[in-house]
């Protein structure tokens, strides 16, 4: 596994547990810990990207 693949799927993993904590306890963790702001933001756009790799990376082969 290359490092960008652990990366990615690294954080995939934390959005899902941050959209599960969204979903059961109504908390955000990445919204309490970074705010609301611009670097949040990031964070989201970074995950989601992580996403769209590892979707590519699961269908590849």
């Amino acid at each position: 596994m290359k490092t960008l693949d652990l990366v990615a799927l690294v954080l995939v993993i934390i959005g899902g547990l941050n959209w599960g904590l969204v979903g059961i306890a109504d908390f955000n963790l990445v919204s309490a810990l970074l705010g609301t702001g611009i670097v949040a933001k990031i964070i989201y756009i970074v995950v989601g990207l992580a996403a769209l790799y590892m979707i590519y990376f699961a269908t590849k082969k």
